[in-house]
């Protein structure tokens, strides 16, 4: 009976790792298809992406060619927002990262009066959408005449409350307190313990929250959206989205191969972070597996 029963019990779990492998198929391709049209699509010339199929190659190989005319289109605006996104990105997140992980580390290994307070604080502005923000932030920045300009941006993104929820938890098992107190032992003041110790072991969870940052404001489009009248300081999201406005109205100038390109070298240089930043995951996962 122990043989049958177990042989049932392994029969259950093959049949459930195949359901498993099937569902994590499914969502494999809808996160791979959409990627992988933008690359095909990019390949092609305006008449050529409504003539063919969407999901294969056809006529000719215009990719290189698309790029040329999506930089230097409109005087090359399109680096012009390029560059305003990594400005919004290393200010706005980069700002973002070390506000909370200093709030973070300071409210995970230190005791005062009102923590609590804060901590709920915290908490009801994680769930506070920001779309419910965006109107009452645009008109408190059109009171101080801070619209139209890059810390229209800047500033709200430096705000974030999930990345120091996430660095507080983090660093309440991440970082012992035996170490802290040997380190004030030794003479070492907070600053020094911080810097050379702490965050050495807070990388994983910063790496983790800088990501997060950097996602949020690459892809930033409604606060861009209302905060920005100048074209010549918007963020790829609205510079893109304006070129795809150009296909309707009166004077209507459709570039379509433009703006799948654009999109393809908007997102490349987020892969690109992922794939560098990933080991700090790693180590990450790892820290604590090994008993002292």
């Amino acid at each position: 009976m122990s043989a049958e029963r177990a042989g049932r019990v392994s029969h259950r779990r093959q049949r459930r790792s195949v359901v498993l492998t099937i569902v994590m198929s499914v969502f494999l391709l809808y996160s791979l298809v959409p990627l992988f049209w933008l690359v095909v699509n990019s390949t092609k010339s305006q008449s050529s992406l409504f003539n063919s199929f969407g999901l294969w190659f056809s006529g000719d190989f215009s990719f290189f060619r698309n790029i040329g005319e999506t930089l230097s289109y409109n005087d090359g605006i399109f680096l012009r927002w390029f560059a305003n996104t990594l400005l919004y990105v290393v200010v706005g997140a980069g700002g973002a990262t070390l506000l909370a992980t200093l709030a973070g580390y300071g409210l995970a290994k230190f005791r005062f009066r009102g923590r609590g307070a804060v901590f709920a604080l915290v908490l009801g502005a994680i769930a506070v959408p920001g779309t419910a923000l965006a109107v009452p932030t645009f008109l408190l920045f059109s009171q101080l005449g801070l619209t139209n300009t890059p810390w229209a941006i800047i500033i709200p993104s430096l705000v974030s409350p999930f990345g120091l929820y996430l660095i507080w938890v983090y660093a309440v098992d991440a970082i012992p307190t035996e170490l802290l107190e040997a380190a004030r032992m030794d003479g070492a003041g907070e600053l020094r313990t911080f810097f050379t110790i702490s965050i050495k072991l807070l990388a994983p969870g910063i790496v983790t929250v800088a990501l997060f940052a950097v996602v949020a404001t690459w892809n930033n489009y409604f606060l861009p959206l209302i905060m920005l009248s100048d074209p010549s300081w918007y963020p790829l999201t609205v510079g893109l989205n304006q070129w795809n406005a150009q296909a309707t109205g009166a004077a209507a100038d459709p570039i379509y191969n433009l703006v799948i390109t654009g999109s393809l070298l908007t997102i490349i240089p987020i892969v690109v972070a992922f794939l560098i930043l990933q080991r700090y995951w790693q180590s990450g996962l790892s820290a604590g597996s090994v008993k002292q």
